[in-house]
């Protein structure tokens, strides 16, 4: 067994590697760039070494610094994570030479299966089903269009190399290819440093299946079942769950066999993924094999009880695996949310800045792999995944609830993240019945907003717990100011009947408290429905609030802002306003004026780096039309015209670094 490792990566995979790696007796070697300095898995390393600065391109995808590294600290193997080098052939053949073992597949094997061109055609002669479409990479936009109109629109858009969605597009007609396809290319360059791009159909309304499946270097070869990944933006995954709803026990096993057969074909060893994409009738499709860990792989552990990094430790070692595949059994269900720095709101656009405050969520069957803390800073440099947190039930319904629950109890402030997103497609009807494909997000959402309003329920929920806030410091300030009180006779008399109404958005709230700080127990009605609920102490009244209604435990995430909270809860953000009914009397009555403000400028949409400047100065253009490209977090994104007309002043530059809301183009009044 080794004694010290490096991992060639960062942020939440490389704290649980560590994990895994302590629990081993493993020494560990951390890598960083200037800006990860302070950065958790820096902290939780054995050793760790400064590699670079913060572009990837200068840090995480230089093999030959992270191997001087790895081979001045006497480490015997590079363990590469996920995303950067791990799907890299060639930085797996340079830890060989380094005389290292690679802690992954063979060096042939991700050359392989890594290219989605070659392993498609290794599918097709193991029988594998493959998706229609040109078997190789187009060589130019020409070729791209006789392609498209042969297989018929849609199509999908896909680099030969690399996964996790860079660099695809889905393509509805002619006039989109030309810009599709440019950046496809420039996307899957940067990030892969391969620009091959190939056009298969794009099948509608699919659901996208996994099988994990793990190999020895003695042939033996195992599937640990299936993960649907189903619930995509941007063509990546924001919520995997095992198993899943749509297959069955003989379609479980056919899939399974298939993706071990393909892995055999390839001589795969280590822990790999085979995906398919799955039609409405139930036949499927293989996409591509990723020859790495994945990113969902902790849904596959709570179900199994397997880790997944052990094994592909104990494999590189020489180990051979100590399951067969009658060994393994699939314990009740699994489900898994990607918590972002992204703006949902803002088509998902990357977000930047410090995490100000930040506390996890705990409880029972509660799983969270995180990269950051308090003081973490996220940059334009790296992928947007902060953490993940997953959840395990006795049955999908259990495990559900109680991710849901975990959210509510999440607390990230500072920057913008898409923890609430994720809770409302969680809380969803639609998901909570499994009618999932990879429309949903689509279907059910928009502008990062679920199309149907939030339950009654749920309102009242969050307004009660905004009530006794608002209340008990009410309560606080009154008794602060009772020994200035003229009141004759003794002490003034508390009442215990308390009125309030309450505005939020569209709806106003009559509630009426029944109780006291005292016993912490109220008698809560909300519009003529009335709940028992129980409330902490007054010290425990902070940004994240339990309160037990009718017997039921429900955490609520609370901001203050100056008279008016902010409630999350479930997905569902709102702010409160409380008012005694004297106070809403007036209140009611106050006008706002807003006024429309005409859009003069092209402001930036996020943090990034100017990549390239479509128009010049004096140039018509109509809303919509591209103005520039910039990239953020490894995506590239074309940023459009807000309006119809002529451009002034063009500020923005190629190699330029800019910022939220920064004016990039000023247009002609």
């Amino acid at each position: 067994m080794f004694d010290k490792i490096l991992i060639a990566n960062r942020g939440e995979i490389a704290v649980r590697i560590i994990r895994t790696c302590k629990l081993m007796g493993i020494k560990t070697v951390a890598v960083y760039s200037e800006v990860d300095f302070r950065s958790p898995y820096v902290q939780v390393a054995d050793e760790s070494c400064l590699i670079g600065p913060a572009r990837a391109q200068d840090s995480f995808l230089n093999p030959v610094k992270i191997l001087e590294v790895a081979v001045s600290l006497g480490c015997q193997a590079v363990h590469p994570g996920y995303g950067f080098l791990s799907e890299n052939p060639e930085f797996a053949r340079m830890v060989l030479e380094a005389g290292l073992v690679f802690i992954g597949p063979t060096v042939e094997a991700i050359a392989l299966l890594g290219d989605k061109m070659a392993s498609k055609a290794l599918a097709m002669k193991t029988g594998v089903p493959v998706v229609p479409g040109r078997q190789e990479p187009v060589a130019n936009l020409d070729e791209a269009l006789r392609t498209a109109k042969e297989i018929g629109f849609p199509v999908l858009l896909k680099p030969a190399a690399g996964g996790g969605g860079r660099g695809m597009r889905i393509v509805n007609d002619m006039t989109e290819l030309p810009g599709a396809l440019e950046s496809c290319r420039i996307e899957t360059q940067k990030s892969f440093g391969d620009d091959r791009i190939f056009v298969e159909r794009f099948i509608t309304r699919p659901r996208h299946i996994e099988i994990q499946i793990i190999g020895d270097n003695f042939g033996n070869i195992i599937h640990l079942g299936e993960r649907e990944c189903s619930i995509q933006r941007r063509y990546q995954k924001v919520i995997e769950e095992t198993p899943s709803r749509a297959i069955h026990g003989s379609l479980r096993n056919e899939m399974g066999k298939i993706a071990c057969d393909l892995a055999r074909a390839a001589g795969y060893t280590s822990a790999g993924t085979v995906e398919f994409i799955l039609d409405a009738e139930k036949n499927y499709y293989f996409l591509e094999m990723n020859t790495r860990l994945q990113v969902e792989h902790p849904v596959t552990e709570l179900v199994t009880g397997l880790d997944l990094v052990e094994l592909q430790i104990r494999i590189a070692a020489g180990e051979p695996l100590n399951i067969e595949q009658e060994d393994v059994l699939i314990k009740g269900w699994a489900i898994e949310a990607r918590i972002c720095a992204e703006d949902p709101s803002r088509g998902f656009l990357p977000t930047t800045g410090m995490i100000t405050r930040y506390a996890i969520p705990t409880g029972k069957n509660v799983r969270v792999d995180s990269g950051i803390d308090a003081g973490s800073v996220i940059t334009i440099h790296y992928d947007s995944l902060l953490t993940k947190v997953s959840a395990w039930g006795a049955n999908r319904e259990e495990a559900r609830k109680t991710l849901i629950r975990a959210l509510n109890g999440y607390h990230v402030e500072g920057i913008t993240t898409n923890l609430d997103f994720v809770n409302s497609i969680l809380s969803h009807p639609a998901f909570a019945s499994a009618e999932l494909s990879t429309n949903f997000i689509d279907e059910h959402f928009e502008d990062g907003q679920s199309r149907i309003p939030p339950s009654e329920q749920d309102l009242h929920y969050m307004t009660m717990a905004a009530v006794l806030v608002s209340h008990t410091r009410r309560n606080l300030v009154r008794d602060s100011l009772r020994p200035m009180s003229p009141h004759v006779g003794g002490a003034e008399p508390t009442p215990t009947i308390h009125k309030y109404v309450v505005r939020t958005s569209h709806n106003v709230f009559d509630v009426l408290l029944e109780g006291s700080e005292q016993n912490r127990r109220w008698n809560v009605t909300v519009n003529d429905k009335q709940y028992k609920v129980v409330a902490p102490e007054f010290e425990y009244y902070r940004r994240r609030l339990k309160l037990y209604v009718d017997g039921i435990a429900n955490m609520f995430r609370l901001q203050y802002l100056d008279n008016h909270i902010k409630a999350y809860f479930c997905g569902i953000v709102r702010i409160f306003e409380i008012y005694t009914p004297l106070e809403w009397g007036l209140a009611h009555f106050m006008l706002r004026d807003i006024k429309p403000v005409k859009e003069n400028s092209l402001k930036c949409p996020m943090p990034g780096l100017i990549t390239a400047v479509i128009v010049e100065e004096g140039t018509q253009v109509r809303k919509g039309q591209e103005l520039l490209r910039m990239e953020s977090m490894k995506m590239e994104s074309a940023v459009a015209a807000p309006r119809d007309g002529q451009i002034d002043k063009v500020l923005a530059k190629p190699g330029q670094t800019v910022d939220t809301d920064e004016i990039l183009i000023t247009f002609k009044e």
